[in-house]
């Protein structure tokens, strides 16, 4: 799946930054400018874990707050996802299906010195798993979950209107409930602004 997805993403986003693309701190509070009206965004994003496979879809809304800081811009997001799980079931007929819903506040820092496109962020959302989440070795005992992530990611384009970013992304009941093993996903995301 994985592989999939970098097929789709890559030619896309090599093809995009052959358009002129500014570069330095001019370039950030540009792009900025330009962005202002494009707060919104719609993902694609695919992820692997040890014995399960997603595929997420989502959009995303800007918030109109920022702060500057001597180290760079920190700003934030709502993120909403619908997603689906195929996880490696040994008792059924060999793959078990979950589908997700999830509610994420995001905080997203372009570090100054990285030139402006690039940035880290970092969030903690609510998750409804249905069914309650099994694989071949773990098992969930809620359907609420958490969902924390830390991510690297890069805005490019013209306009700075697309992103991909890699992201760890863990999802948990936080100890609501025993057993609560989590799951760790790898993910890459490729999102496009409107």
């Amino acid at each position: 799946m994985a592989a999939a997805i970098l097929a789709w993403v890559v030619p896309v986003a090599s093809t995009a930054q052959t358009a002129p693309v500014e570069e330095g701190p001019a370039a950030y509070l540009d792009a900025e400018t330009r962005a202002r009206d494009m707060t919104h965004a719609v993902y694609l994003q695919g992820g692997v874990a040890k014995d399960a496979d997603m595929m997420v879809v989502g959009v995303t809304w800007d918030w109109s707050w920022y702060r500057d800081y001597a180290v760079g811009r920190l700003s934030g997001y709502w993120e909403m996802s619908f997603g689906r799980w195929g996880a490696d079931h040994p008792t059924r007929d060999g793959s078990s299906w979950v589908t997700q819903f999830g509610v994420t506040p995001v905080l997203r820092l372009y570090p100054q010195a990285w030139g402006g496109r690039w940035f880290v962020e970092g969030g903690i959302g609510a998750n409804l798993l249905l069914p309650v989440y099994r694989s071949r070795d773990k098992r969930f005992s809620t359907t609420f979950n958490f969902g924390d992530h830390l991510a690297i990611g890069r805005r490019f384009g013209r306009h700075a209107q697309h992103e991909i970013a890699l992201r760890l992304q863990h999802f948990s009941n936080a100890g609501i409930r025993s057993p609560n093993p989590g799951e760790d996903f790898l993910q890459l995301r490729y999102s496009r602004r409107f």
